[in-house]
């Protein structure tokens, strides 16, 4: 097994690697009228090539969890698609090789199919089983939801969606309601099912396996922050250039790459206890960031406007204004982040701080035993607690 997997990490980056070096040599021109580009499919590759080593080392060494191999699975999806592709793209704009239409349509129907078998690999996370028995209706819906995409990618009539100037060589005359919008819905409804059932087992779980449930959560919260931060911004800020959209892209694809990460960190259990102080320091980070950066467009625009000072007077006494937030802003924060979702934590810290503050007083030897034996109960709320002192000599 352990060969096999790394087989099959070498297939995905053979079929991959040549993908993108057939791409390589297309114009970029000709790529651009379809609204492709080199270094969307090049992002793309990298990605699931993270998939791909994650797979390998979680099906090595747990051979008997799926979850790997659904990852690898992914990547060989991928792998094919993007030579396919680079194939297409090459024997169309480049040079006239046989079966361009057809590698087209390889392309057009392989590039859907990721998110049911990670929409399966979602529910089978992190042991490889199913939450309960009666989600086996969604493992049966999983592989039940492929079967209309590749009706509709490899069968609708009309021009492939993946190249707009060729037609469906096989598309079959009549078959229009192959392209009904339901075939999406059912795709989008068991996918999101599947991220409710880990939702429900996060609540039903505990001990290793809550841990490793956070670790996963951690990535896909961060994703959704990435979806809610962006949303606003396009709104208040339009992307005007390319670089800007190569930026955005970028950090989405190093988002994408902390679900398989996290995963494969969870199913390892390497450091797996430290997730919550990840987590924590993100939301601490995170809310002062966003904290600082609305205080700092704030007090430029009461410099400009109220004030009427320069723009580089504004900036700053902006930038020393926030400098100034900073500490107090940072610790204010922790508090609450700290008092609102690590509150057993926070108690037992003011235990401690109360505690420290007895015993500079106290010098009754039988009141102080009393204090740290209180301490260690409420702290680390042991099955039973005794102190033993060393008589002196």
């Amino acid at each position: 097994m352990r060969r096999l997997a790394w087989g099959l990490l070498g297939v995905y980056v053979v079929l991959s690697g040549a993908g993108v070096a057939l791409l390589a040599q297309v114009p970029a021109v000709e790529l651009e009228r379809v609204d492709n580009s080199f270094v969307l499919s090049l992002t793309f590759v990298l990605v699931l090539l993270v998939f791909a080593v994650v797979g390998a080392v979680v099906a090595s060494r747990m051979p008997a969890n799926p979850i790997g191999w659904l990852f690898l699975g992914l990547a060989l999806l991928e792998g094919a698609y993007e030579l396919a592709f680079g194939y297409a793209h090459y024997a169309l704009h480049v040079d006239a090789l046989p079966g361009a239409v057809y590698a087209a349509w390889v392309a057009n129907w392989t590039s859907p199919l990721s998110p049911p078998v990670l929409g399966l690999a979602l529910l089978l996370f992190p042991d490889g089983r199913l939450p309960s028995p009666r989600w086996r209706w969604l493992a049966r819906g999983c592989f039940a939801a492929v079967v209309p995409v590749m009706a509709h990618n490899g069968f609708a009539p009309g021009p492939l969606a993946e190249f707009p100037g060729v037609a469906n060589p096989l598309g079959i005359e009549g078959a229009t309601f192959l392209r009904s919008s339901a075939v999406n819905a059912v795709v989008t409804a068991v996918f999101l099912a599947a991220i409710v059932s880990l939702i429900v087992r996060f609540r039903r779980a505990n001990g290793v396996e809550r841990q490793q449930l956070k670790w996963l959560a951690y990535a896909v919260g961060l994703m959704a922050a990435y979806f809610a931060v962006g949303g606003v911004a396009e709104a208040l800020l339009p992307l005007d250039g390319a670089g800007e959209s190569y930026a955005a892209g970028f950090v989405f694809a190093v988002l994408v790459c902390g679900v398989p990460v996290a995963a494969g960190v969870a199913m390892l259990r390497h450091r797996l206890y430290e997730i919550d102080l990840v987590i924590r320091r993100t939301l601490v980070y995170g809310a002062l960031t966003a904290t600082l950066a609305a205080g700092y467009l704030g007090c430029v625009l009461l410099a400009q406007v109220v004030i009427g000072a320069d723009s580089s007077l504004a900036v700053a006494a902006s930038t020393l204004a926030v400098a100034a937030l900073f500490r107090p802003a940072r610790a204010r924060i922790q508090a609450v982040v700290d008092r609102r979702f690590y509150r057993r934590g926070y108690d037992a810290s003011r235990t401690l701080e109360a505690f420290a503050g007895r015993l500079r007083d106290e010098l009754d030897l039988e009141a102080l035993g009393g204090d740290l034996r209180g301490v260690v109960r409420e702290t680390m709320q042991p099955a039973h607690v005794s102190l033993w002192l060393r008589s002196g000599r």
